[in-house]
């Protein structure tokens, strides 16, 4: 069949019209990667900065949750993830390789000297809560040995039996300086056990004494009771966004949106969303959502269609 120069024009506008919506649907969209390690808190929180992000610009949020380990600090050096939320304490001590120290400007000061000059990376505003690991031991135990304080549980610790966190066992600021500190050697070797199980290891008394963290919501709801670190071993565990310093360039918008969360979120707030969580089983998204709205009056977003 002949085509006639008109029809060859109009086929060859059509062509490029075409190509060019093309053009426009495959744009990539505006995207940032947030990460969660693998327990409950962080999924609160990462779930708070992304729903604040979305409510506050008009960026998309990838959500990698539960990642075990060091894999959020691993992703984004590597440009897979582009934020989440670190302690002040596990960075200094476990990523810097430094000797863990008590005073919590130093620590902050520090990180904020050294990751953009060896991780590309920022840390922004605290968000307000310190997260230390926590000694903990149930309450009538607490009241028939005496314990109040960590120097009382090296007293104690040879009848009692321990039960940790695979980190907890093996990391600078864990369980061996711990026990060099307060001359702590329990009855046998501390079982390892995941995170998940430590407080049913505690109620079910399969061991004695664990190590959580501060912002546990189930301490209070199973009347347990936190040593006193009276000697000051852990350094401090600030909670903070750390981001890559590319996406901050990319989407300079993020840096005010994060400092919005800056001193929003005490040690109360975070131990009542873990326990909405961990005892009510209330899902996290919806537990971060109502505390947006509570503290910074942002509405549940309206899904399309509805």
């Amino acid at each position: 069949m002949k085509i006639s120069k008109n029809d060859f024009f109009f086929y060859s506008c059509w062509l490029l019209c075409l190509l060019a919506v093309a053009g426009c649907t495959s744009k990539p969209e505006k995207q940032v990667v947030i990460c969660s390690k693998d327990f409950t808190e962080q999924v609160i929180l990462a779930e708070i900065l992304a729903r604040h992000i979305e409510a506050k610009t008009d960026l998309k949020v990838e959500r990698e949750l539960n990642l075990g380990g060091s894999l959020c600090h691993q992703s984004l050096t590597a440009g897979k993830i582009d934020l989440y939320v670190e302690y002040t304490g596990t960075a200094y001590a476990n990523l810097l390789k430094q000797k863990p120290i008590s005073d919590p400007k130093k620590v902050f000061d520090y990180l904020k000297q050294e990751y953009p000059k060896q991780f590309k990376a920022e840390w922004t505003e605290p968000l307000g809560f310190n997260n230390s690991f926590a000694i903990i031991v149930r309450g009538d135990d607490a009241k028939k040995l005496n314990l109040q304080t960590l120097s009382q549980l090296g007293k104690a610790a040879p009848n009692l039996r321990a039960g940790f966190g695979p980190e907890f066992n093996e990391r600078e600021d864990g369980f061996p300086g711990l026990a060099k500190t307060y001359g702590i050697k329990f009855r046998e070797q501390p079982k390892e056990l995941l995170l998940g199980l430590l407080y049913q290891a505690l109620q079910q008394k399969e061991v004695d004494v664990i190590a959580g963290n501060t912002t546990d919501g189930l301490i209070q709801s199973l009347g347990l009771v936190v040593l006193k670190d009276d000697k000051n071993y852990f350094p401090p565990y600030e909670a903070v966004p750390v981001v890559r310093s590319q996406i901050l360039e990319k989407y300079p918008e993020l840096r005010q949106v994060l400092a919005e969360l800056g001193g929003k979120i005490s040690e109360e707030d975070m131990r009542r969303l873990n326990y909405q969580v961990d005892k009510k089983q209330q899902e996290a998204g919806e537990v971060a959502q109502e505390f947006l709205l509570q503290k910074l009056g942002e509405p549940k977003p309206v899904t399309p269609g509805k």
